[in-house]
Protein backbone atom coordinates (compact mmCIF):
# COMPACT_ATOMS: atom_id res chain seq x y z
CA UNK A 1 0.00 0.00 0.00
CA UNK A 2 2.88 2.38 0.76
CA UNK A 3 4.29 1.76 -2.72
CA UNK A 4 0.91 2.49 -4.30
CA UNK A 5 0.49 5.73 -2.34
CA UNK A 6 4.08 6.71 -3.13
CA UNK A 7 3.57 6.22 -6.86
CA UNK A 8 0.29 8.11 -6.73
CA UNK A 9 2.06 11.05 -5.09
CA UNK A 10 4.85 11.00 -7.65
CA UNK A 11 2.40 10.82 -10.54
CA UNK A 12 0.45 13.75 -9.12
CA UNK A 13 3.64 15.76 -8.74
CA UNK A 14 4.76 14.83 -12.25
CA UNK A 15 1.41 15.90 -13.67
CA UNK A 16 1.88 19.47 -12.50
CA UNK A 17 5.40 19.69 -13.87
CA UNK A 18 6.08 20.73 -17.43
CA UNK A 19 8.02 18.76 -20.03
CA UNK A 20 11.15 20.82 -19.41
CA UNK A 21 11.25 19.76 -15.75
CA UNK A 22 10.73 16.03 -16.26
CA UNK A 23 13.54 14.01 -17.84
CA UNK A 24 13.32 10.86 -19.90
CA UNK A 25 14.95 8.92 -17.09
CA UNK A 26 12.37 10.28 -14.61
CA UNK A 27 9.57 8.95 -16.80
CA UNK A 28 11.09 5.50 -17.23
CA UNK A 29 11.80 5.29 -13.49
CA UNK A 30 8.08 5.89 -12.91
CA UNK A 31 7.37 2.96 -15.24
CA UNK A 32 9.88 0.80 -13.39
CA UNK A 33 8.47 1.71 -9.96
CA UNK A 34 4.82 1.11 -10.83
CA UNK A 35 3.48 -1.23 -8.10
CA UNK A 36 2.58 -4.77 -9.16
CA UNK A 37 2.49 -6.63 -5.85
CA UNK A 38 4.98 -9.09 -4.42
CA UNK A 39 3.61 -12.03 -6.42
CA UNK A 40 1.47 -12.49 -9.53
CA UNK A 41 -0.36 -15.25 -11.40
CA UNK A 42 -2.31 -15.29 -14.66
CA UNK A 43 -3.50 -17.33 -17.59
CA UNK A 44 -2.57 -16.08 -21.04
CA UNK A 45 -3.86 -16.69 -24.53
CA UNK A 46 -1.23 -16.22 -27.23
CA UNK A 47 -2.14 -15.73 -30.89
CA UNK A 48 0.55 -15.88 -33.57
CA UNK A 49 -0.49 -14.45 -36.93
CA UNK A 50 1.49 -14.78 -40.16
CA UNK A 51 1.46 -12.22 -42.94
CA UNK A 52 -0.84 -14.50 -44.99
CA UNK A 53 -3.39 -14.52 -42.16
CA UNK A 54 -2.66 -18.02 -40.86
CA UNK A 55 -3.18 -18.10 -37.09
CA UNK A 56 -1.85 -20.33 -34.32
CA UNK A 57 -3.27 -20.29 -30.80
CA UNK A 58 -1.41 -21.13 -27.59
CA UNK A 59 -2.34 -21.04 -23.91
CA UNK A 60 0.02 -20.35 -21.02
CA UNK A 61 -0.06 -20.34 -17.23
CA UNK A 62 2.44 -18.05 -15.52
CA UNK A 63 3.63 -17.02 -12.07
CA UNK A 64 6.15 -14.43 -10.85
CA UNK A 65 7.51 -13.28 -7.50
CA UNK A 66 9.77 -10.52 -6.27
CA UNK A 67 13.07 -11.58 -4.73
CA UNK A 68 14.46 -8.39 -3.24
CA UNK A 69 15.13 -6.07 -6.21
CA UNK A 70 15.04 -9.05 -8.59
CA UNK A 71 12.12 -10.99 -10.06
CA UNK A 72 11.61 -14.68 -10.79
CA UNK A 73 9.13 -15.78 -13.43
CA UNK A 74 7.98 -19.14 -14.74
CA UNK A 75 5.50 -20.06 -17.44
CA UNK A 76 4.16 -23.33 -18.78
CA UNK A 77 2.51 -23.87 -22.14
CA UNK A 78 -0.72 -25.84 -21.72
CA UNK A 79 -2.09 -25.84 -25.30
CA UNK A 80 -1.82 -27.09 -28.04
CA UNK A 81 -0.28 -30.55 -27.82
CA UNK A 82 2.89 -29.74 -29.76
CA UNK A 83 4.02 -27.22 -27.11
CA UNK A 84 2.18 -28.58 -24.06
CA UNK A 85 4.59 -29.02 -21.14
CA UNK A 86 7.13 -26.55 -22.51
CA UNK A 87 8.38 -24.42 -19.64
CA UNK A 88 10.29 -21.16 -19.44
CA UNK A 89 12.03 -19.89 -16.30
CA UNK A 90 13.61 -16.46 -15.82
CA UNK A 91 15.64 -15.08 -12.94
CA UNK A 92 15.46 -11.39 -13.79
CA UNK A 93 18.26 -9.40 -12.15
CA UNK A 94 17.96 -5.66 -11.62
CA UNK A 95 21.75 -5.15 -11.46
CA UNK A 96 23.11 -3.09 -14.36
CA UNK A 97 25.23 -5.19 -16.71
CA UNK A 98 24.22 -8.54 -15.22
CA UNK A 99 22.58 -10.90 -17.69
CA UNK A 100 19.38 -12.61 -16.59
CA UNK A 101 19.37 -16.38 -16.14
CA UNK A 102 16.91 -18.13 -18.46
CA UNK A 103 16.02 -21.78 -19.02
CA UNK A 104 13.73 -23.34 -21.63
CA UNK A 105 12.46 -26.89 -21.07
CA UNK A 106 11.45 -28.85 -24.18
CA UNK A 107 9.41 -31.93 -23.21
CA UNK A 108 9.73 -33.61 -26.61
CA UNK A 109 13.50 -33.74 -26.09
CA UNK A 110 13.24 -34.12 -22.31
CA UNK A 111 15.95 -31.49 -22.22
CA UNK A 112 16.45 -28.10 -20.57
CA UNK A 113 18.26 -25.48 -22.61
CA UNK A 114 20.15 -22.76 -20.78
CA UNK A 115 19.60 -19.50 -22.62
CA UNK A 116 22.90 -17.62 -22.70
CA UNK A 117 22.49 -13.92 -22.02
CA UNK A 118 25.33 -12.99 -24.34
CA UNK A 119 23.88 -14.77 -27.37
CA UNK A 120 20.13 -14.77 -26.91
CA UNK A 121 19.07 -11.14 -26.66
CA UNK A 122 18.27 -10.89 -30.37
CA UNK A 123 16.69 -14.37 -30.67
CA UNK A 124 12.91 -14.65 -30.84
CA UNK A 125 11.08 -16.61 -28.14
CA UNK A 126 9.16 -19.72 -29.25
CA UNK A 127 8.37 -18.40 -32.73
CA UNK A 128 6.83 -15.19 -31.38
CA UNK A 129 7.70 -11.58 -32.12
CA UNK A 130 9.07 -11.12 -28.59
CA UNK A 131 12.82 -11.58 -28.17
CA UNK A 132 14.44 -13.26 -25.19
CA UNK A 133 15.57 -9.77 -24.24
CA UNK A 134 11.90 -8.71 -24.09
CA UNK A 135 11.10 -11.52 -21.65
CA UNK A 136 12.78 -9.72 -18.75
CA UNK A 137 12.62 -6.21 -17.35
CA UNK A 138 15.44 -3.69 -17.60
CA UNK A 139 17.23 -1.52 -15.11
CA UNK A 140 16.55 2.09 -16.05
CA UNK A 141 20.29 2.79 -16.33
CA UNK A 142 20.80 0.09 -18.96
CA UNK A 143 19.56 2.72 -21.44
CA UNK A 144 19.93 6.40 -22.05
CA UNK A 145 16.57 8.21 -22.12
CA UNK A 146 15.49 11.39 -23.86
CA UNK A 147 12.10 13.01 -23.27
CA UNK A 148 11.01 14.03 -26.77
CA UNK A 149 7.64 15.66 -26.09
CA UNK A 150 4.20 15.29 -24.52
CA UNK A 151 1.14 14.44 -26.59
CA UNK A 152 -2.25 12.73 -26.43
CA UNK A 153 -2.69 9.15 -27.55
CA UNK A 154 -6.05 7.36 -27.49
CA UNK A 155 -7.45 10.07 -25.24
CA UNK A 156 -4.65 9.95 -22.66
CA UNK A 157 -1.84 12.44 -22.07
CA UNK A 158 1.50 10.72 -22.63
CA UNK A 159 5.19 11.35 -22.28
CA UNK A 160 7.12 10.30 -25.39
CA UNK A 161 10.58 8.96 -24.53
CA UNK A 162 13.40 7.70 -26.74
CA UNK A 163 15.50 4.99 -25.05
CA UNK A 164 18.81 3.76 -26.46
CA UNK A 165 20.35 0.57 -25.00
CA UNK A 166 23.95 0.72 -23.87
CA UNK A 167 24.33 -3.00 -24.65
CA UNK A 168 24.83 -3.33 -28.40
CA UNK A 169 23.65 -6.97 -28.29
CA UNK A 170 20.04 -5.78 -28.19
CA UNK A 171 18.09 -6.55 -31.36
CA UNK A 172 17.00 -2.92 -31.69
CA UNK A 173 19.00 0.28 -32.01
CA UNK A 174 16.55 2.35 -29.95
CA UNK A 175 12.89 2.48 -29.00
CA UNK A 176 10.33 5.25 -28.57
CA UNK A 177 7.70 4.80 -25.83
CA UNK A 178 4.39 6.57 -25.24
CA UNK A 179 3.83 6.45 -21.45
CA UNK A 180 0.46 7.37 -19.97
CA UNK A 181 0.85 10.10 -17.38
CA UNK A 182 -2.05 8.94 -15.21
CA UNK A 183 -0.76 5.41 -14.54
CA UNK A 184 2.86 5.20 -15.82
CA UNK A 185 2.00 2.44 -18.30
CA UNK A 186 3.65 2.44 -21.76
CA UNK A 187 0.78 2.09 -24.23
CA UNK A 188 2.73 2.14 -27.48
CA UNK A 189 6.38 1.38 -28.22
CA UNK A 190 8.24 1.62 -31.53
CA UNK A 191 11.43 -0.43 -31.92
CA UNK A 192 13.95 0.71 -34.54
CA UNK A 193 16.71 -1.47 -35.94
CA UNK A 194 20.40 -0.60 -36.17
CA UNK A 195 19.75 1.19 -39.50
CA UNK A 196 17.07 3.44 -37.91
CA UNK A 197 14.26 1.64 -39.74
CA UNK A 198 11.07 0.82 -37.84
CA UNK A 199 11.23 -2.89 -36.99
CA UNK A 200 8.52 -3.75 -34.43
CA UNK A 201 5.57 -2.04 -32.76
CA UNK A 202 4.20 -2.97 -29.33
CA UNK A 203 0.65 -1.88 -28.51
CA UNK A 204 -0.80 -2.30 -25.01
CA UNK A 205 -4.54 -1.94 -24.46
CA UNK A 206 -7.44 -2.79 -22.16
CA UNK A 207 -5.57 -1.20 -19.26
CA UNK A 208 -7.50 -1.25 -16.00
CA UNK A 209 -6.99 -1.81 -12.32
CA UNK A 210 -7.11 -5.27 -10.77
CA UNK A 211 -6.87 -5.43 -6.96
CA UNK A 212 -5.66 -1.82 -7.09
CA UNK A 213 -2.84 -2.53 -9.57
CA UNK A 214 -2.83 -1.10 -13.08
CA UNK A 215 -2.88 -4.11 -15.43
CA UNK A 216 -2.37 -4.46 -19.17
CA UNK A 217 -4.80 -7.10 -20.47
CA UNK A 218 -3.81 -7.09 -24.16
CA UNK A 219 -0.34 -6.81 -25.69
CA UNK A 220 0.34 -6.99 -29.41
CA UNK A 221 3.87 -7.11 -30.82
CA UNK A 222 3.90 -6.61 -34.59
CA UNK A 223 6.98 -6.99 -36.76
CA UNK A 224 6.40 -4.41 -39.48
CA UNK A 225 9.28 -5.79 -41.55
CA UNK A 226 7.93 -9.38 -41.75
CA UNK A 227 4.20 -8.82 -41.29
CA UNK A 228 4.11 -11.34 -38.43
CA UNK A 229 2.42 -10.47 -35.13
CA UNK A 230 1.95 -11.92 -31.66
CA UNK A 231 -0.97 -11.01 -29.40
CA UNK A 232 -1.07 -11.85 -25.69
CA UNK A 233 -4.35 -11.67 -23.79
CA UNK A 234 -4.01 -11.78 -20.01
CA UNK A 235 -6.88 -13.71 -18.41
CA UNK A 236 -7.84 -13.65 -14.74
CA UNK A 237 -4.72 -11.86 -13.43
CA UNK A 238 -4.21 -12.14 -9.67
CA UNK A 239 -1.86 -10.35 -7.30
CA UNK A 240 -0.45 -11.13 -3.86
CA UNK A 241 -0.97 -14.86 -4.41
CA UNK A 242 0.55 -17.63 -2.32
CA UNK A 243 3.34 -19.24 -4.37
CA UNK A 244 5.79 -21.97 -3.40
CA UNK A 245 9.25 -20.60 -4.18
CA UNK A 246 10.38 -24.04 -5.33
CA UNK A 247 8.23 -23.39 -8.41
CA UNK A 248 10.99 -21.10 -9.68
CA UNK A 249 13.65 -23.79 -10.05
CA UNK A 250 14.96 -25.82 -12.97
CA UNK A 251 13.88 -29.01 -11.18
CA UNK A 252 10.25 -27.85 -11.08
CA UNK A 253 10.51 -26.58 -14.64
CA UNK A 254 11.32 -30.12 -15.78
CA UNK A 255 8.58 -31.65 -13.64
CA UNK A 256 5.92 -29.41 -15.19
CA UNK A 257 2.54 -28.59 -13.72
Amino acid sequence: MKKILSLAAVLFSAAVLNAQTMTGRDVMQLVKDRPDGESRQSEMEMTLCKKNGKVRLRRITSWSIDDGPDTKKVMFFTYPGDVRGTGFLVWDYDEVGRDDDKWLYLPALKKTRRISGSSSKADYFMGTDFTYGDMGSRNVDEDTHQLLREEDRDGHRCWVVRSTPLDKREVYGYKVSWVRQDCAVPVYVEYYDKLDALQRVLTMSDIRQVQGFWTVHVMEMRNVQTGHSTTLKVLNPQYQVQVDRSLFTVNKLEQGL
